[in-house]
């Protein structure tokens, strides 16, 4: 079952930027659960601390594409290395504002600062893969292994990331959660830029504002449904934590939200060491509608071993999903582009995140967490019924862009 991925782990330099990448996204998982804890504790609101998290959220998602267009024009290095620097500086200010009780507008600014330098480290990983097995004899299939062990990845770093967020901020201070997080990404991030020899070279063009890879019918139609997606997981960091601590064990709040992760885990670990015969668009669509259907029964949980195990089985929808996802961006932008291309639907989950965030926080202040459940089971039902719908645009179609 393993042989496909130590074949793929054997290439040059495959090992130090898939492990440094994994260091580099750790706080992917940590920080929306971390500003939570830090800013609820700080003030005393989940809304406030949703929306700060919210904030933080859209601001990434909506400024990565932009990161990521820059860096397939200039190079990985010279774009990412002041990009995690001002990221980390951007980490602290939000640190800071929180600790001396600086007015909410100045959370906010700090959030934005963080959250338009923070890129996307897994694109730049999967770039990375795409060059390294350009001209492979079996490329198609170690690239679908590759992609598969970067979701698979990204899978333990949720699981991990809540735990040890979670465990930081109620064992010794909200702050340590936001501190591990800067380090993690400061560290790994570095670690990864350094990595000169597998770093995809720059292509030198310059895309004018109406060359976005958003053309491509198929891209809206995936950024639309990872938005929807993105609802979900945001709402779960909120909802779980608020339903958790209304049981008076905000302690287990961390473990419950990896189980999700461990589901979706253990899921790609199967689905990366088979080579499937379906088209990716309809790999695609199947996981999302059952991503959809797993997430339904938590409009009807009642305590937090229900909650955890409806979160576990939902998780094995979502690692196959986000695996074709990703195989079908590749699919529909132009080899230039791959890096933006791979950033719009991390994007496009990044402004679910934040909505889900800010609007389930709300919703738990004013009704409480078992209401709020209503907002992952909603948007699971519009994700699948969008790509049931749009499904003729979810196959490979190459748009031609203009050079400058």
């Amino acid at each position: 079952m393993f042989h496909t991925y130590r074949e793929a782990l054997a290439l040059p330099g495959a090992r130090g930027f898939s492990s440094a990448g994994a260091l580099a996204r750790l706080p992917l998982s940590m920080l929306g659960i971390g500003l939570i804890l830090l800013v609820e504790d700080a003030t005393g609101s989940y809304a406030t601390a949703g929306a700060v998290a919210g904030v933080f959220g859209v601001t990434g998602a909506l400024a990565s594409p932009w990161v990521s267009r820059a860096v397939d024009r200039f190079g990985q290095a010279r774009v990412m290395l002041p990009a995690i620097a001002l990221h980390v500086i951007g980490l602290f200010l939000v640190l800071a504002c929180a600790q001396f009780s600086a007015p909410s507008w100045m959370m906010f600014v700090a959030a934005v600062v963080a959250g338009a330098s923070i890129g996307s480290i897994g694109s730049l990983v999967r770039a990375r893969w795409s060059r390294a097995l350009a001209g492979h004899e079996r490329e198609a299939h170690l690239l679908h292994t590759a992609y598969s062990l970067e979701s698979v990845i990204d899978e333990v770093v949720f699981v991990g990331g809540p735990l040890l967020v979670t465990m930081l901020a109620i064992k010794i201070a909200p702050a340590f959660g936001i501190i591990a997080s800067a380090l993690a990404v400061g560290i790994g991030g570095t670690l990864l830029m350094l990595q000169r020899s597998t770093e995809p070279p720059p292509s030198g063009l310059q895309h004018g504002p109406g060359a976005s890879v958003l053309r491509a019918p198929g891209m809206v139609v995936l950024c639309l449904s990872m938005i929807c997606v993105g609802v979900i997981f945001g709402a779960m960091e909120v909802l779980v934590v608020a339903f958790a601590d209304e049981r008076h064990h905000l302690d287990l709040a961390g473990w419950v939200l990896a189980g999700f992760a461990l589901g979706s885990l253990l899921a790609g670990l199967g689905y990366g060491s088979v080579q499937w015969s379906w088209p990716t668009g309809r790999r695609f669509r199947l996981g999302v509608v059952l991503l959809a259907l797993g997430v339904a029964p938590v409009l009807f949980v009642q305590n937090l071993p229900q909650l955890a195990g409806i979160i576990f089985i939902a998780g094995f929808a979502l690692s196959p999903m986000l695996i074709s996802g990703n195989a079908l961006a590749q699919e529909l932008v132009e080899p230039t582009r791959l890096t933006e291309g791979l950033t719009w639907m991390g994007s496009g989950i990044g402004i679910g995140i934040a909505v889900g965030a800010a609007i389930s926080g709300a919703v738990v202040d004013a009704a409480g967490a078992q209401v709020g459940f209503a907002v992952p089971a909603g948007a699971g039902l519009l994700a699948a019924t969008l790509v049931l719908a749009c499904s003729r645009w979810l196959r490979p179609v190459r748009i031609p862009q203009p050079t400058s």
